[in-house]
């Protein structure tokens, strides 16, 4: 186990002072009810662990969400469990539901956290990549890639780092996959508020035969831009959600009682409030987009997420992994190469990510400062 990119590049952006468009965190407080909410749960004293599961506010204001903006129905009490951030509920599900052999696929370029956890596991992830400019999910590569010991699926949509957002007829084929080989999905959508472009998110739980066989993984960080709060959920059938919890439970136990209240709250605002949130997130995506171009790096369309890739080869740099490493003192600013996302990094090795989630003023000075290239 080696240091994360995100560890690195932020350490990398203290030692120099540099803008941090490379860890995907915003600089803005997030919504006041929602800060609010977390400061008047403290001072009631709800500071105590709550329990394992989840406090039971929690639980079904998460329950209701998914009943209002998906349709699904689903029981607090049951079929939730709370976590220490998506990246627990996550590592929990997979650990859970994968044993040692195993093979898990995962669209490519994935996560980090995956792999990871996947190792630690002793299973094997079998990427199916994902590429761009368009990011399609081949349906044929993703049947291709099942063999006897595949047990699950971990789908990521909206997609990070690339901003894909799979299709309904994407989703069909990793559903007629599924239910063909009779396999467990896992899907991470803790950017299923943040999209573009009129995009629209579709949990692969809302399919039919999907239901009864996914683990939905979604947080608060992202959507309420508190990523520091580390308040992450699991939803799913019951018998799969215990299994979840009963690796959760040697984790955390539990965490952040009165941040939980807080969410409860948030995942309440009203229809208008989450229609902003990736609206307001366009509109930096476009600002940092035409800056790179006007700088001659080909950027990819993101349709969601926190993040816009670049392609650094027409500024002549031909190892994106290099560039990022010395970026930070070169300029001042710090991404992070789209090699570390890929089991191999051939044909994305001038691949950057950088992240969009930043005030306005703050990527305009980015941008000024990557004209130093």
């Amino acid at each position: 186990m080696a240091t994360t990119i995100f560890s690195e590049m932020s350490a990398l952006a203290v030692e120099y002072d540099a803008i941090n468009l490379g860890q995907g965190f915003p600089d803005t407080p997030g919504p006041q009810e929602v800060v609010d909410a977390a400061v008047a749960a403290m001072r009631r004293g709800l500071n105590q662990y709550p329990p394992a599961v989840g406090v039971p506010a929690l639980r079904e204001a998460i329950c209701a969400h998914q009943r209002r903006f998906y349709g699904l129905e689903l029981d607090p009490a049951s079929q939730v469990v709370v976590c220490a951030g998506a990246s627990e509920a996550l590592s929990s599900a997979l650990m859970a539901l994968v044993a040692p052999g195993d093979e898990v696929i995962a669209l490519e370029p994935f996560y980090d956290l995956y792999a990871a956890t996947g190792a630690l596991i002793g299973a094997t992830l079998v990427p199916v990549r994902i590429a761009a400019p368009d990011y399609r999910l081949d349906a044929g590569a993703l049947r291709a890639a099942v063999t006897e010991r595949t047990k699950v699926i971990l789908l990521n949509t909206p997609h990070n780092p690339t901003g894909a957002v799979l299709s309904r007829a994407e989703l069909e084929d990793v559903a007629a996959v599924a239910v063909e080989h009779d396999l467990l999905v896992i899907t991470d959508e803790v950017y299923e508020h943040l999209l573009f472009d009129d995009e629209r998110h579709i949990p692969i739980a809302t399919l039919p035969g999907m239901a009864e066989r996914t683990v939905t993984v979604s947080s608060a960080g992202k959507t309420f831009s508190v990523t520091g709060w580390k308040i992450g959920w699991a939803t799913g059938p019951a018998e799969l959600v215990e299994r979840v919890l009963n690796v959760k439970q040697w984790f955390s136990f539990a965490s952040g009682t009165p941040l939980q209240h807080a969410v409860a709250v948030g995942l309440d605002l009203p229809d208008d409030r989450f229609a902003a949130l990736g609206r307001d997130l366009q509109a930096k995506r476009d600002l940092l987009t035409d800056g790179l171009r006007e700088l001659g790096m080909e950027v990819y369309h993101s349709k969601a997420t926190y993040f816009v890739t670049a392609d650094i080869a027409p500024l002549g740099e031909t190892d994106s992994l290099a560039f990022c490493r010395s970026l930070p003192a070169r300029v001042g600013v710090a991404a992070v190469p789209n090699q570390v996302f890929h089991a191999s990094p051939e044909g994305v090795e001038t691949q950057v990510r950088f992240a969009c989630c930043k005030r306005d003023e703050v990527l305009a000075d980015a941008l000024l400062r990557l004209r130093k290239l």
